[in-house]
């Protein structure tokens, strides 16, 4: 059989002969593990490689009578399910995953799992029945994982939540336990091709259930320890940097967490410091292989953009969108990072067509699509604004009936923009400040601006303009200290960034000063506090730092995007603990 990426023997095969290698792809007879594992390296690089139909046609005839074959299909199908939202694709996929748990579980050793590995490192016999109960353990955790990971998406009530909680225990015991057996092993597996495959599994699973779990705020966490789970992130990263290193089936997987970790986990839930050299290290050698890979291409316009190179990450954003047209998922998140590339230099005629192209084509959420459409819009023009043919206050007024909830929640986002929206359902509606940079704080994205002195002095005259216009207001409205608070600490980000530390302080303190004048946006005042901690932080004066985000942590509950910040209070507090203590 013609094969491509790496082979069962870890070598690796011409890379070149991508365009055709398809079509010189016979249907294997039979299928051994070694088999299903080589076929699965290739359908995993037909999909680097933009081939998406192609690997789905590769897996599905084994994809009842092979786990990996199995485990590889609905891996496709669950990650098309959870980009495109569609019900219909949704229900595909769950039917597809319960198949694949179906055919892993016919290869898992009936009694424990321990057990079952244990015997097979110290068996004397070539039978290799073993090898695949082995490998039937983390098929099915994996599998169990995307089932969990669906049933979020699929389902809108509690029991549903509990399901897909109980799913994610059960594969992590597993994991755990195949990590046990790893141990013991130590290094009996030798050169043994499909130990070290499950080698690979069981460092992409327990080092991506340790970071995950890392994040969470103590108290989460401390509740998840009573019923079994721990997570350290420096073991995460290490088992993830392990089996990225592996040259196995799942060493591009870990690569991919580690990518995703951060370009994105870092930022959004921690305080924006994301290892770029180290995801600029893990990409290159898929940049080279895959150079028009719209996944690799993904990847590199995000660290581009994150390193504050707007103009390379729009370049890289476009490339990726013409790479492929079969998944226009893909297109979706380019828009989305489009639309924000040409914020954060406010560009608002192109900010808006992408906005409109999500609002257009993209499920994933519609409410924040049009809040943030109709957001965009109160920053251009009003000639501008008359061009594009839309009515700002009518878009804010449809964001409260496209709410969605996912895992029988609302979303914190569309929650937020919600609720900044009904300042526009009133018959005299009352506009919103500067609504894109609030949102632009929403996704910290004022630590990718601050990359770039030019954009963010840019952005300090927007917000300068904002406050003298809210200092001159002949008719303040109810809503007036809110947007005077929101002004102060958007502006103070924006000072720190340039430097100007002192005058940053001021504005977060004056921030925190009027917090009884503030009737709405009660979140500022805890988001304030958490700045201003790193900003004690950044001036070396630890104990300061972690007293005013304990403040923050301890004081304040119940205002909107309170998980966020608590997600990037404990990422600073950890960051805090091993920085050196302040001197007396």
């Amino acid at each position: 059989m013609a094969r491509v990426g790496t082979g069962a023997d870890g070598a690796e095969l011409d890379e070149d002969c991508f365009e055709d290698a398809y079509d010189r792809i016979p249907v294997a007879s039979k299928m051994d593990l070694r088999t299903s594992i080589e076929e699965c390296t290739m359908a995993l690089n037909l999909f680097l490689n933009n081939k998406f139909s192609e690997a789905v046609d590769l897996l599905k005839p084994w994809s009842k009578d092979s786990m990996y074959h199995a485990m590889g299909y609905s891996s496709i199908l669950v990650m098309q399910a959870t980009m495109t939202f569609e019900h219909k694709d949704i229900q595909t996929g769950m039917a597809t995953i319960k198949e694949a748990l179906h055919t892993c579980q016919r290869f898992r050793k009936r009694n424990s799992v321990a057990h079952s590995i244990s015997s097979l490192i110290s068996r004397q016999t070539p039978d290799s029945l073993k090898e695949e109960e082995m490998h039937a353990e983390i098929c099915y955790a994996e599998c169990l994982l995307q089932k969990a990971a669906l049933t979020f998406v699929q389902d809108e009530n509690m029991i549903s939540f509990i399901k897909g909680g109980i799913k994610i225990r059960t594969s992590y015991q597993i994991y755990k336990d195949c990590q046990s057996v790893l141990n013991m092993s130590q290094g009996e597996g030798g050169d043994n091709e499909a130990f070290k495959q499950f080698e690979g599994g069981v460092k992409m699973g327990i080092g991506s259930f340790n970071l995950m779990l890392s994040l969470l705020p103590a108290r989460i966490l401390r509740l998840l320890e009573f019923i079994g789970f721990s997570g350290k992130r420096e073991f995460g990263l290490s088992q993830l940097r392990d089996g990225a290193s592996s040259h196995s089936l799942r060493s591009i997987l870990c690569i991919l967490t580690l990518l995703f970790y951060h370009t994105y986990v870092c930022l959004i839930l921690g305080t924006g410091e994301g290892n770029l050299v180290e995801a600029e290290a893990l990409l290159e050698p898929y940049v080279e292989k895959f150079p028009s890979g719209s996944i690799i291409l993904f990847y590199s316009a995000r660290i581009a953009l994150l390193q504050g190179n707007f103009e390379k990450a729009v370049l890289k954003f476009e490339e990726c969108i013409s790479a492929q047209q079969q998944w226009r998922q893909i297109h979706h998140l380019c828009y989305w990072e489009l639309m924000w590339c040409h914020s954060f230099q406010q560009q608002w005629k192109d900010a808006y067509r992408y906005a409109d192209l999500l609002c257009r084509e993209s499920r994933w959420s519609k409410a924040t699509y049009v809040y943030q459409k109709a957001a965009i819009l109160s920053m251009m023009s009003e000639e501008d604004v008359k061009k594009t043919g839309d009515n700002i206050v009518e878009l804010f007024r449809q964001v409260e009936g496209l709410k969605q909830r996912l895992a029988g929640k609302s979303i914190p986002t569309e929650k937020f923009a919600v609720r900044k929206s009904r300042r526009y359902s009133s018959p005299t509606p009352v506009k919103l400040v500067i609504p894109v940079l609030e949102m632009m704080y929403v996704w910290n994205s004022f630590t990718i601006v601050g990359k770039r002195a030019d954009a963010t002095e840019s952005l300090l005259i927007t917000i300068e303009s904002a406050e003298e216009q809210l200092r001159n207001d002949p008719n303040p409205s109810e809503y007036h200290p809110d947007d005077q608070c929101l002004v102060q600490m958007l502006k103070g980000l924006c000072l720190k960034h340039l430097g100007r530390l002192m005058q940053a302080e001021l504005c977060f303190t004056q921030v925190i000063s009027s917090e009884k004048r503030i009737r709405y946006d009660h979140y500022l005042i805890p988001f304030t506090l958490y700045e201003l901690g790193l900003l004690y932080k950044q001036q070396g004066d630890y104990i300061k730092a972690a007293q005013v985000i304990e403040d923050a942590k301890m004081n304040y509950k119940d205002y909107s995007m309170e998980s966020r910040l608590h997600f990037r209070i404990h990422a600073a507090l950890s960051s805090l603990k091993n920085s050196p203590t302040n001197s007396p």
